[in-house]
């Protein structure tokens, strides 16, 4: 761990030692959220993308380790394992310079060149290599008997393990990779026969395309290989000039110009047309493809993240509406929980348009369970039944709100919600979704597999592992930030604090369920399964609102408690007066409290608490409407200006829903009068922004949108 750390460190410009802390942290089972939060003296205060990354380092290098050892052991089983060798593996912490050095002794295939060395022609190739024989027909023939027919198949022969020689040097291939890394090209073409299908045409921009690698963003490379995947454009990486790197090889390889000359170069140029190019275009391919998702995956986690932190109305009594033409509007009424009270279904639009018992109906249930506010779907319908709602007129005050449905399907078909409602359908369990989205998004939408939400790019087309294991991150990160009541949190909820996971998750649900809510913290040490070490990572995360010591409903760690209670032992008064009254806080000296242990970091974590225990770190909720003239794309014309939500953000800019079906893109370019090379300084998932349309592309249903001043 000690060189790792090390390498670690030098690779991220971290203090070593802090680096070594976070690794012994992690090897010990401690969450990136609760040493991110607790551990701060040891890590030097790292936040949790940086304790991620080392993480990430670590398990490479782990990784970059075994196969070492692979590669040794295969070397060492061909006696081939030199001092020397064995010292320039063990140095080797490159995974690209690795698998070049073991390339000459990887066990193959019966290649071309093996075939020749087994018809006796490898001292050949050597003489050839050499290239000082001006004899060289006299010394070909010796070699024609046996396998080898004539001088021409033993010279082909002497060409093929040349060739493949020079494929498998380092300094060739770093040569090669040298000429694609500068002047590589990616090209795309339509399959022959293709051009004109309908599923083609959202890839005609690709059809005749090129563009130096290093230059291609990572959406277009990803739409590029869907394209491919698909069947539809045949894509290839390759050097702006072959003949280029032909030219480098033949420096360092060709001697002189006689007839062995002759023949090394053009066992060169075999090389790398047939082996080198081919192999190293798979490398950039990878590379490039690896690069492409970590930046997709990166943008997604992001728009998860303002996704889940998105403010939360709170525990209010809430109708949530699912709308509907044919089907009707599926209702339901939540209590303040988001407990399912009633369910109910109008019909106020065509073909059915019953506006006055929807109407009577809606009014009625509003008054009857007390509705104090009511989330709409942004689905189909969404526009009209907003305005019908708004056009009501309830006997108490209810706010409307317009609410992302994106997924709600995918969870009221889940088992989850099967296990939540199994007696009611799927139109019910969509509509209660909605409804506790608006009481409080996160809750809800850990439910729902994160892909399906829909503010990814392309993340059908990255690594599928590196995507959950990012978004499972982004959602745990969440989850702890907030805080959980542990009273009232769901079993998916509980699954992504700190430590616990779906078993204990389950297990405080249960005892829930017996033994009703928790009174304390120090009551979840009863839990079937909780240890010391999982009490340790997730008390700090939980909640008990009312509990008899109040920081139990505050982001104390309960290590912590003997410093709060020091503190107000010192002040001659109760911890909830510390909490209470400000100037008592602000007589407490906290180096008074330092130990070898507790440092300042924590300190000033704790009396930031202290003023607003359990506080919720997400922003207030802000009502929203759209332009009440504008509900298709014919009702859109070129200067106009519209309020909009931004509603997926991606490397090319936003995308923002305007009130209707299509969603409008306002590419970064259009973002802002300055130049923005990452959306995400500009605008987040949810914001309400004013928008003017540029262009309306009615036939291929496409808006273009600026956000820029006129």
């Amino acid at each position: 761990m000690e060189n790792f750390s090390e390498m670690i460190a030098r690779a991220l410009k971290l203090p070593a030692h802090r680096v070594e802390n976070t690794l012994k942290l992690l090897e010990g089972g401690a969450t990136i959220p609760f040493i991110s939060r607790y551990r701060k003296e040891a890590t030097g205060g790292m936040d949790e993308v940086q304790i991620g990354e080392i993480q990430a380092r670590n398990e490479k290098l782990r990784e970059l380790a075994k196969r070492k050892e692979t590669v040794l052991s295969t070397i060492e089983e061909q006696e081939k394992l030199t001092p020397e060798l064995r010292a320039r593996i063990d140095a080797c912490w490159d995974a690209t310079e690795l698998e070049d050095i073991y390339l000459p002794y990887k066990p193959k295939r019966k290649t071309r060149a093996e075939m020749a060395r087994q018809k006796g022609l490898e001292p050949l190739a050597a003489l050839l290599l050499i290239q000082r024989e001006n004899r060289l027909d006299a010394r070909v023939h010796a070699f024609v008997k046996g396998e080898v027919k004539d001088e021409e198949e033993a010279l082909k022969g002497a060409r093929d393990i040349i060739a493949e020689q020079v494929s498998e040097d380092e300094r060739a291939r770093s040569l090669v990779r040298g000429c694609f890394a500068r002047r590589g090209v990616i090209v795309s073409k339509v399959v022959k026969g293709k051009e004109a299908d309908e599923a083609a045409q959202k890839y005609r921009d690709y059809f005749d395309f090129s563009e130096p690698l290093k230059r291609c963003s990572s959406h277009r490379l990803l739409a590029l290989r869907r394209g491919e995947a698909e069947g539809i454009l045949k894509v290839s990486i390759t050097p702006e000039d072959d003949e280029e790197c032909i030219r480098g090889l033949e420096r360092r390889y060709v001697k002189g110009g006689n007839a062995c000359s002759a023949q090394v170069a053009e066992a060169v140029a075999d090389a790398y047309k047939r082996l080198l190019k081919p192999a190293i275009e798979t490398e950039f391919s990878g590379t490039s493809k690896e690069r492409a998702d970590e930046e997709a995956i990166r943008v997604f986690a992001e728009n998860l993240r303002q996704l889940l932190l998105a403010p939360p109305l709170g525990q209010k009594r809430v109708m949530g509406i699912d709308p509907g033409y044919r089907t009707g509007c599926k209702v339901v009424c939540l209590d303040a929980q988001g407990a399912l009270l009633c369910n109910d279904t109008v019909y106020p639009h065509p073909p059915k348009s019953e506006r006055q018992a929807a109407a009577r109906k809606l009014t009625t249930l509003v008054e009857q369970y007390k509705v104090e506010a009511i989330a709409i779907g942004n689905g189909t319908a969404s526009r009209e039944t907003e305005q019908f709602v708004n056009a009501l007129r309830f006997g108490r005050e209810v706010q409307v709100f317009v609410v992302s449905e994106d997924g709600a399907s995918v969870y009221s078909a889940s088992k989850t919600a099967r296990e939540e409602f199994p007696d009611y359908d799927v139109t019910v369990r969509g509509a209660v979704s909605i409804g506790r989205r608006l009481i409080d998004p996160l809750a809800e939408l850990v439910k729902i597999d994160a892909k399906s939400i829909g503010v990814g790019q392309y993340q059908h087309d990255v690594d599928q592992t590196k995507l959950k294991a990012a978004l499972d991150r982004t959602v745990e990160s969440c989850v702890n930030l907030v805080g959980v009541n542990v009273n009232t949190a769901s079993r998916h909820l509980l699954t992504y604090v700190s430590g616990l996971g779906p078993v204990l998750a389950q297990n405080i649900v249960d005892y829930r369920t017996v033994h009703g809510p928790f009174r304390s913290r120090k009551e979840l040490l009863d839990v079937p399964r909780m240890g010391a070490k999982a009490f340790e990572q997730c008390a700090g995360f939980l909640r008990i609102p009312n509990a008899g010591n109040p920081l139990d409903n505050s982001a104390v760690h309960p290590e912590s408690y003997p410093i709060v209670e020091q503190m107000a032992k010192d002040l001659k008064c109760a911890v909830s007066d510390l909490i209470a009254d400000k100037s008592l806080r602000e007589r407490i000296r906290m180096e008074d409290y330092v130990t070898d242990e507790v440092g300042i970091p924590t300190l000033t974590d704790i009396l930031h608490e202290l003023e607003k225990p359990g506080r919720d770190p997400r922003k207030r909720l802000e009502a929203f409407c759209f332009d009440p003239n504008v509900h298709t794309l014919d009702d859109l014309c070129e200067g106009m200006e519209l309020p909009g939500i931004v509603t997926n953000i991606t490397n090319f800019g936003c995308f923002v829903d305007i009130g209707i079906k299509e969603k409008g893109l306002v590419h970064v370019s259009q973002l802002a009068g300055h130049f923005v090379s990452d959306p995400t300084t500009v605008v987040s998932i949810h914001q309400q922004v004013r928008v003017r349309v540029l262009s309306v592309d009615r036939e291929r249903k496409r808006i273009q949108l600026t956000m820029k001043e006129k």
